[in-house]
């Protein structure tokens, strides 16, 4: 077995030997294979580059594509094989190092770029080499005339002697005379070409101005015209041309005959539709991709009055599991047999189907009705998603979750679209995936707006645009106040103050929560030691707590600990003075690991109430291993207690939570009391501490002193 390259140089090599084998077959070169290898490792070595790249430069894939022209690889078959080659082992060879997923990705889109590439350098020679040939062709157009006029012979030198098709007819349109050339173009008997008149050369193809130039020229009112024209051999197969018509005349300047030179373009145009195939399909599905697909919709959604549009966006549900589990081969099976799947749900005029990209297609339809057309569409391709698809001897379930827009045309732009369609799919998927779901305006805004939310949140920290706004605890008992919970809020530039239910989410998705929490605790605590120094603790002794409440994420971080204890430190507040909110469904299930930081929090004397309770489900007999000193119950259990009298199931389920919570040591607050009615009937079911608009909104810090020096003053 041979041993594997050792540095990268030694890779890029290896690349390049095998690269140069692949093509050298098809490439007109005077080089020798190891000469034109030394040729192809730059390039090698600039695919490389680009493939490991901080960030991508599809220009690199292009200079590649475009090189390769430079380099006489004319041919297609040496575009396929570079291509080929590229896919199979620039990664192998060129990008050991980084993630395989990503490297491949980018591999794909430098195939993409190279192709692209190659077909602009190949175009712009042809230009050139068409340029050579019309420059010879205008020679050849006036020495025929010249020859018509002054010497037979030297006109036939040149009219057999042309490496392009020429032909002479007379203004009625009969052939008089063919080339050499002319006749192999058409591949037959100089009598079969001659045999038909130029009107009868007509093609389902030819554009609408050909016949009217013509007519033009016969007439005496054009000299020539250039157009490109299609013809029909004797065999039935197409012959492609640039087609010069020119128009002859005597020498006393009347129109006598019609000169035509025609270069055959056939297998150019072949190459040329082949590439565009190339551009616009996916590599492993064979659909439509995201450039073609783009160009539909664009026409779609543009199109007349009366016209309508029906778009489903589908993500496979799982389909990354899949990947991990079985590798990307397999998922490529997949994917190629869902492709299959959705090809046959679109078979009707006005439908199509293409893969955006990795586990991501979208389907098309067209038409007056695409309302119920989208819908039947939609089901369609749930239908064929049903049945398992087996890879290498598993059956593998496909589910997939489907957004669906549709609309008249001409309201919305493609961009637009797909975005709504985008949304929605998400939408499917969170609702639990494996069903369809229509666009909704309303639901779209709400997802652009979280979407601006996530991009300023971190912008925000650094602006100061987030403040805390404070909600009184009172005891029931005597009516002091105890305390606050601290509130955070956003004052967006756009869109006012925001409360914690429209960003907590978004900065727990980020991870922004850690440093906003921080900065929560940070301001409250200096908040709580600024009270202390005003006017000192409440009348029953100890100093005001604050409460603050802890996300998720924010327990699972390895600093809390230590950075509660500077906060506290800096501020030169007492442990005691500090409660952390945590809501029960954070620790339901909770290891000791989870544990562990809370417990050492509560050692130190900070106390630990466990928010929401009652919401979570959990089992009253965990609380004794939990490190929690207080429970806030839900405000739930006592809205049935705002009206007189009151719930007597509210009554018994709230009583026997705050008799189990005293036997446990723990103390009770309560959440939402609104009514007097309420905070009586807490007061006789025991209850600690309440907090809710009866007693104050949330509010400034100043509003919490003027509250505490009415209850020091009684």
């Amino acid at each position: 077995m041979t041993a594997e390259p050792d540095g990268p140089q030694d890779r890029l090599r290896r690349f390049a030997t095998i690269w140069s084998r692949a093509v050298f077959q098809v490439t007109s070169t005077s080089l020798t294979r190891p000469e034109f290898e030394e040729q192809l490792l730059p390039l090698a070595g600039r695919l490389s580059e680009a493939l490991r790249a901080r960030t991508f430069d599809a220009e690199e894939g292009r200079a590649v594509g475009a090189a390769l022209v430079s380099a006489h690889c004319t041919d297609p078959e040496t575009l396929l094989r570079s291509l080929d080659c590229v896919d199979a082992y620039l990664v192998l060879y060129c990008g050991e190092d980084g993630p395989q997923e990503d490297l491949r990705a980018r591999s794909s889109r430098l195939q993409h770029a190279m192709a692209a590439g190659y077909a602009v350098a190949l175009r712009d020679r042809t230009l050139a080499e068409q340029e050579a040939i019309a420059w010879a062709a205008q020679s050849a157009r006036s020495a025929v005339a010249e020859a018509l006029h002054d010497s037979e012979a030297r006109f036939r030198a040149v009219f057999e002697g042309a490496a392009i098709g020429i032909g002479i007819a007379d203004l009625d349109g009969n052939i008089l005379q063919i080339n050499g050339a002319l006749q192999r173009m058409f591949g037959g008997s100089e009598q079969t070409v001659r045999g038909r008149r130029v009107p009868e050369w007509t093609h389902p193809d030819d554009a609408p101005q050909v016949w009217r130039l013509y007519d033009e020229l016969v007439r005496g009112e054009r000299e020539h015209y250039h157009v490109e024209k299609a013809f029909y051999r004797p065999d039935g197969t197409v012959l492609w041309t640039n087609l010069t018509v020119s128009l002859l005349r005597d020498a006393d300047g009347r129109p006598q005959y019609q000169l035509a030179l025609m270069e055959d373009t056939t297998e150019r145009r072949l190459l040329n539709l082949r590439l565009r195939y190339e551009a616009t399909h996916d590599a492993l599905t064979g659909l439509p991709n995201r450039t073609l697909f783009f160009e539909r919709l664009e026409k779609a959604v543009s199109a007349g009055a009366g016209q309508r549009f029906g778009l489903c966006y589908l993500d496979l549900d799982g389909f990354k599991t899949i990947n991990d589990s079985l590798g990307h081969a397999a998922g490529d099976r997949l994917l190629v047999e869902v492709a299959d799947r959705l090809q046959s749900c679109a078979t009707a005029p006005g439908e199509m189907v293409a893969r955006l990209g990795g586990d991501e297609f979208v389907a098309l339809t067209t038409g007056p009705d695409t309302e119920r057309e989208v819908d039947e569409l939609a089901s369609r391709i749930m239908n064929a998603m049903i049945a398992p698809v087996s890879v290498d001897g598993r059956e593998l379930t496909v589910r997939g979750s489907i957004g669906i827009v549709e609309g008249p045309a001409g309201e919305r732009g493609p961009a637009e679209v797909l975005r709504s369609a985008d949304i929605t799919m998400y939408r499917a998927k969170s609702a639990g995936g494996n069903r369809f779901e229509l666009a909704d305006p309303e639901a779209d805004l709400r997802a652009i707006t979280r979407h601006g939310l996530t991009t300023a949140l971190p912008a925000a920290l650094d602006r100061g645009e987030f403040f805390i706004e404070y909600q009184p605890l009172v005891h029931l008992g005597d009516g002091s106040v105890r305390g606050a919970e601290a509130l955070v809020r956003w004052l967006h530039p756009q869109h006012g103050v925001l409360g914690p239910d429209r960003f907590i989410p978004l900065a727990e998705h980020t991870g922004l929560i850690v440093p906003l929490g921080r900065w929560v605790l940070e301001q409250s605590v200096r908040q709580a030691r600024a009270w202390q120094e005003q006017y000192g603790g409440h009348p029953a002794g100890g100093p005001l707590r604050i409460n603050v409440n802890l996300s998720p994420c924010q327990l699972t971080h390895p600093g809390l600990v230590q950075d509660t204890v500077d906060i506290l430190e800096r501020a030169g507040l007492e442990p005691e003075a500090l409660c952390l909110e945590v809501t029960e469904s954070a620790l339901i299930g909770a290891d000791d690991d989870l544990l562990k930081p809370l417990r050492r929090l509560a050692e130190m004397g900070v106390d630990i109430a466990l928010d929401d309770f009652g919401t979570g489900y959990s089992n009253l007999a965990n609380l004794r291993r939990l490190p929690v000193s207080i429970l806030k119950l839900d405000r739930s259990f006592t809205q049935g207690m705002q009206q007189f009298p009151a719930d007597p199931v509210d009554l018994k389920i709230v009583e026997g939570i705050v008799s189990l919570a005293h036997s446990l040591n723990l103390t009770v607050t309560v959440e939402g009391v609104e009514t007097g009615a309420q905070a009586e009937q807490l007061r006789i079911l025991g209850c600690d501490t309440a907090q809710g608009w009866y007693y104050a909104r949330p509010g400034p810090p100043e509003r919490l002193h003027d509250l505490a020096l009415v209850d020091a003053t009684g």
